[in-house]
């Protein structure tokens, strides 16, 4: 199915849960995928800019914003988020997708062609935080497990902040935005840490990519890391991917967030690559 000139909107019931999508542009179908708390707003930009080549998809993920889940207490595992994005790409198309995932996303991504690798062209992992790739795993996964315990004895802003020194990011104070469509975004955020924090997160740097399984294809799968990453968490671990799998990671422009930050300047070296 390909859609031309259009932007599609609709909600697809998958077991446990009900997912909110987006349809828009012409083309293959491009699917992106966000990570941690985030949703499909975090790629509105990203997804104008390539919707004049793409169907380019964008959804939130289960229990996330405007997506819904059935039991809010359940861990969501990867292999849940997986086949969520996988009975996605069945619904709007019929052919191989262009995948795009972030952070968490690319962790979805990873699981995604693993088991589903006919349904995936090109995979672009974007700074997946996969740390059982990494040397210092224990220690890592230690901290991370520091996150949750704080979580759960002090709440989401401790734990946000232990979460941040953790990934070697700066963890920014909530504030007012003069702008309302960002404003109602950072809300939405805000609103997605407690299933982020209590079912997510550990689920999502405790997977363990099968690198043999994602080395032959069919499917392509590259590695992205960021211009200004250079020094955090998930730059390490993409980069620990990237040599298990044999491939050069990829420099997109920004940091973790650089599809966002930067949007036109990241289109263009996604559409690069895209094109192999």
């Amino acid at each position: 199915m390909v859609y031309r000139d259009s932007t599609t909107r609709g909600m697809l019931d998958v077991p446990g849960a009900s997912l909110c999508y987006e349809v828009q542009g012409s083309g293959a179908a491009l699917l992106l995928i966000p990570g941690g708390p985030a949703d499909a707003m975090g790629f509105r930009h990203l997804a104008e800019i390539l919707s004049d080549t793409y169907s380019v998809v964008t959804y939130d993920p289960r229990g996330l914003s405007r997506s819904s889940v059935e039991d809010p207490s359940q861990v969501i595992t990867v292999e849940t988020q997986a086949k969520d994005a996988y009975r996605l790409l069945n619904a709007v198309t019929s052919d191989p997708a262009y995948v795009f995932g972030s952070s968490g996303g690319a962790v979805t991504g990873l699981e995604l062609v693993t088991k589903h690798p006919n349904s995936v062209r090109v995979l672009i992992a974007h700074e997946p935080p996969v740390i059982e790739l990494l040397p210092d795993r224990d220690a890592v996964a230690a901290q991370n497990e520091e996150v949750y315990q704080t979580y759960l004895s002090q709440g989401i802003g401790p734990a946000m902040m232990r979460f941040a020194a953790m990934a070697g990011l700066q963890a920014a104070p909530p504030r007012e935005s003069e702008n309302p469509e960002m404003q109602e975004a950072m809300e939405r955020m805000g609103a997605n840490l407690d299933l982020f924090l209590g079912q997510m997160l550990r689920e999502i740097v405790t997977y363990k990519p099968d690198v043999e399984r994602l080395k032959p294809g069919p499917a392509r799968v590259v590695v992205g890391r960021g211009t200004t990453s250079e020094g955090q968490l998930a730059y390490r671990t993409a980069t620990a991917l990237a040599e298990l799998l044999g491939v050069a990671p990829v420099t997109f422009p920004g940091d973790h967030g650089g599809y966002a930050a930067e949007p036109e300047a990241f289109a263009r070296t996604l559409r690069q690559v895209l094109a192999g």
